[in-house]
């Protein structure tokens, strides 16, 4: 028996994605590797049909699959998000690829497939089926963690984050079968204790391992360690999408599980306010004191991570749940933009081997390259918070939803990291600026497919940050409709 049409209608852009990714790695070998190009083109034009396909889950919302998924506001929010992500990546490592003499097709597959795990997790509406979608995103970005293969830095990126992410697998795992053990149902909007004592706290415990499991996905403290040795280890576009797809995908969940589940936000409550503080703290302190690039915007990742869960902390009050998810999405938004153009800029000039990463290797940068060193001046600004960016409303929507949740000292603590923060942001901006260059370093011309993702964030990061009313309507109507 075929499923109803309407089911195949609000799972469609996971649809058009496998389709997509399999359809490339079918052609992989089959294309001369001299024009392995054409596969990215062919992934381009699959995440651009995916991304059209979501206009199916506003038109037909609903659970699907006996309510294992739902096509919702919220579903269609993150799905952009993970999508466009996944467009832009594939578009800016164009030329990277070609550079470095990498495998075009598997690596468009991969990221393909990854989109739609995270996918299914932005729609899923009970556990398993959302730790399906977890894992078919972390395989894959395990692999691509790795893809130069004749990278030590890079096999042992991958080592770790398949090490770790493992047992983080492990506690979600384990936290599914507690909470099932504890309520008989994997469904979110079903799990309610049963009646003995044992249960609630049986729920209590596997609620807190699957917290677990998704703080080891967003990077958030005390389950960052991994972070900037495989960020500084993959591939520089590689980085870009782990630090933005696969962490909205499971913040995603993360709301979805605090807004359905009725014991979550008591359990999750201090639990979140404790990692929002650790992670706001041990990602700007770490910050401060790298020389690498890629590990300095490893750890403004952490930091985010924690300005993130300010907003889950919010979410987290009672009567307050939708302001919360609503800054929390409104921030996922201004993040993924200005980490994707940042980390891409990176992989442009790092050069043949990421050999130029280093902050002394940007000095001079404004005069050589203004372009460049604009776009990324507006990032690293937008990261800072400077009004008329994206991320100044980002942090002030955060900043908000924790007053009127009177959370008043995490909302303290937030204002004081931004202002920590500022340092190694500007930092940057000094050195290319204000510093002439030790050695003259021969910058390659920006590629024609990098300077539309740069330009794209760009204009989406100044747009956002002037006129925000599209974006911040949008994620309040998806808060109301995450149930």
């Amino acid at each position: 028996m075929f499923p109803p049409l309407q089911d195949l209608y609000r799972v469609a852009p996971e649809l058009v994605l496998c389709a997509f990714g399999m359809l490339v790695m079918f052609l992989a070998p089959i294309v001369p590797k001299t024009r392995h190009g054409a596969l990215s083109f062919i992934s381009l034009i699959g995440a651009a049909v995916a991304l059209g396909a979501t206009r199916f889950l506003a038109l037909y919302p609903g659970a699907a699959y006996s309510g294992l998924v739902r096509a919702d506001s919220f579903s269609v929010f993150i799905h952009l998000i993970v999508i466009s992500v996944a467009f832009l990546t594939i578009l800016g490592s164009i030329s990277y690829l070609k550079r470095e003499r990498l495998d075009a097709g598997e690596f468009c597959a991969l990221i393909l497939l990854a989109t739609a795990g995270m996918g299914v997790m932005a729609g899923a509406h009970e556990l398993l089926t959302a730790f399906i979608g977890l894992e078919m995103s972390s395989i894959a970005s395990y692999i691509l963690a790795s893809y130069k293969r004749d990278s030590p830095r890079s096999n042992e990126a991958a080592m770790k984050y398949f090490l770790l992410g493992s047992f983080a697998t492990a506690f979600f795992l384990y936290g599914i079968a507690l909470s099932f053990g504890a309520t008989g149902s994997t469904h979110l909007d079903l799990m309610v204790p049963l009646a003995n004592d044992s249960s609630h706290a049986l729920l209590k415990l596997g609620l807190g391992f699957v917290l677990i499991g998704l703080a080891f996905k967003v990077a958030a403290a005390p389950f960052q360690l991994w972070t900037p040795d495989v960020y500084e280890g993959a591939p520089a576009p590689v980085t870009a999408l782990l630090s933005t797809g696969p962490k909205a995908a499971a913040f995603a969940l993360a709301l979805r599980i605090l807004a359905s589940v009725d014991a979550a936000p008591s359990v999750w409550f201090w639990a979140l306010w404790i990692a929002a503080a650790l992670s706001m703290f041990a990602g700007n302190l770490s910050a401060l004191a790298q020389t690498s690039m890629k590990r300095m915007l490893a750890y403004s990742s952490i930091a985010h991570a924690g300005y993130i869960l300010v907003a889950l902390t919010a979410a987290a009050v009672t009567d307050h749940v939708e302001a919360g998810v609503a800054a929390a999405l409104f921030y996922l938004v201004s993040y993924a933009m200005v980490k994707l153009g940042a980390f891409l800029i990176v992989a442009q000039l790092g050069g043949a081997g990421e050999r130029h990463v280093q902050i002394e290797d940007f000095t001079g940068l404004g005069r050589r390259q203004p372009a460049v060193a604009a776009c990324l001046s507006l990032f690293l600004l937008s990261l800072l918070g400077l009004p008329i960016t994206a991320g100044f409303l980002g942090k002030f929507y955060v900043f908000n939803a924790a007053l009127e949740s009177s959370l008043i000292w995490l909302a303290i603590l937030l204002a004081l990291n931004s202002v920590i923060g500022s340092y190694y942001y500007l930092r940057v901006m000094v050195a290319m600026y204000m510093r002439e260059p030790k050695q003259e370093i021969a910058f390659e011309p920006v590629p024609w497919t990098l300077s539309i993702v740069l330009w794209i964030a760009a204009a989406g990061t100044v747009y956002v940050g002037l006129f925000p009313t599209r974006i911040i309507s949008f994620a309040t109507k998806a808060a109301l409709n995450i149930k």
